[in-house]
């Protein structure tokens, strides 16, 4: 996305065609209880249903984003946002970040290994973590200081080693490593989180780590070498920062993020971290990174194999100078709205970068009878292999994206599911329809594939992200610590 720009949550489009009191409408129809079908003849003028449901999916993305005050408000809460040029980790206040390759990796161009990301004050941490039974000892440290609801200074994170499967030595090490990084610092042991990604059964290298940490130089515009230092077989950085006003204060969020392979998380490999300048109670933090998490980095998948060392961190430090958000104010409502920005962001980059893709796959699901379900059912299409490999070969063979529907078991009624490829509708009530078969395939050869899929048995929507399999995937890994 281009930065310098203001872009408004749930799209500029939407606004500039006044289409927001017609989403409210909708949803006030929702509310009632009404269904696809006669919402569409209670709209004025009428719309037919399959119109009605593309209108409960925008507005309900609209909803979910912060558009709205809330489901039955009057006013429409609108949330400006900028975005900060070359934004990143430490584009909110107080926060600084370095980086160094100490050869944990192999060797390349602009490489880096090892980060480090400070903090100039004390930090609220809310964190999400893997639900891998198998746990890089890095992430149980973490967890252990997140859970225990002190405050943080900084983040120590390496790439190239999981620091996982290696026995009791991993602890040894993630605490020595935490350890060195907070004398770098000039902080306390316990201030200090760790993340590590990279080879699973590997130990990290302390004697690298020892020699190389002390050295790294840390500024408040480097967050472009933190976003560097902890990505494997990324192919690009990916890195975002937003501004909001909150209650006459300029709060900034910004992050970045790392995974292009083992990706099917559940809080996949993957690294996500977050910080802002906004002051905000912990419970509220960790209630609002946790919704974000499961609208965006749970809803990706790229190869369905889950990492064993998934940890995403959000750190505030209030040099903002807002007053505590705590969950119960539109400012809150703001804050929680733009990190769910960041997030989605983050999340479609990781899946746009999958291991060997070359197509963005964008699912969405409508009219289910919840939002768990139409996520559930949204994750399940985009994590199909037969469904990524006819994207790959430019397919249109429609009845796998009902397969996957299916196979998530949501209740469904069969004989009302649609099925659009980039606005192109290809079913309609459950049964194909005549269509420009070379116009369908043009729209899967293009670089993001926006898979649509309707219900009309409710109103629940849901999104996930995920990308074609392609030959270079199953390639790379099959040799890949060869």
């Amino acid at each position: 996305m281009p930065f310098d720009r203001t872009v408004q949550l749930a799209g500029a489009r939407a606004r500039q065609l006044q289409a927001l009191p017609r989403y409210r409408e909708v949803l006030r129809l929702l509310d009632q209880g009404m269904k696809p079908g006669g919402i569409g003849a209670a709209l004025v003028p009428p719309v037919t249903r399959q119109r009605a449901s593309a209108l409960i999916q925008q507005a309900k993305r609209a909803q979910a984003l912060g558009l709205f005050e809330d489901e039955i408000g009057d006013e429409n809460m609108s949330l400006d946002m900028t975005t900060v040029n070359s934004g990143g980790v430490t584009s909110a206040e107080g926060f600084s970040a370095g980086a160094i390759f100490a050869g944990i990796k192999t060797a390349g161009a602009d490489k880096r290994d090892i980060g480090l990301l400070l903090s100039d004050r004390p930090c609220t941490v809310a964190g999400t973590f893997s639900q891998n039974s198998v746990l890089s000892p890095s992430v149980t440290l973490s967890k252990a200081v997140v859970d225990g609801g002190g405050e943080v200074r900084g983040v120590i994170a390496n790439s190239g080693v999981a620091n996982c499967a290696v026995g009791e030595q991993g602890l040894i090490d993630a605490r020595e490593a935490s350890a060195i990084a907070a004398e770098k610092l000039g902080v306390g042991s316990d201030e200090v989180l760790i993340a590590s990604t990279g080879v699973i059964g590997v130990e990290l290298p302390m004697a690298l780590m020892r020699e190389h940490i002390p050295q790294i130089e840390l500024t408040d515009n480097d967050g472009d070498s933190f976003a560097a230092a902890i990505m494997t077989t990324d192919t690009h950085r990916k890195a975002i920062a937003v501004r909001i006003e909150v209650g006459g204060s300029t709060v900034t969020i910004g992050g970045c993020a790392k995974g292009s392979g083992m990706i099917h998380p559940n809080m996949a490999t993957m690294l996500a971290f977050l910080t802002t300048d906004a002051a905000v109670e912990k419970s509220f933090l960790q209630k609002t990174l946790s919704h974000a998490v499961t609208l965006s980095f749970n809803q990706i998948d790229i190869d369905g194999d889950q990492s064993t060392n998934d940890t995403v961190l959000l750190m505030a430090n209030g040099a903002a100078g807002n007053s505590l958000l705590t969950g119960d104010s539109d400012d809150s409502a703001t804050f929680a709205a733009a990190v769910d920005y960041v997030t989605r962001w983050l999340a479609r980059e990781m899946a746009r970068d999958g291991e060997g893709a070359q197509t963005l796959v964008e699912v969405t699901v409508n009219g289910a009878h919840s939002d768990e379900d139409a996520r559930k059912a949204a994750r399940s299409v985009a994590a199909s292999l037969l469904v990524r490999t006819a994207v790959y070969g430019k397919d249109p063979n429609w009845g796998r994206i009902l397969m996957a529907v299916g196979k998530s078991q949501i209740p469904l009624t069969e004989s009302l599911i649609e099925v659009f490829v980039n606005d192109i509708q290809i079913v309609f009530e459950g049964k194909a329809i005549s269509y420009s078969i070379p116009s369908v395939v043009a729209a899967l050869g293009e670089d993001e594939v926006r898979l649509r899929v309707g219900l009309n048995v409710g109103d629940g929507f849901g999104e996930a992200w995920g990308c074609d399999l392609t030959e270079e995937y199953v390639v790379f890994n099959s040799a890949y610590t060869t």
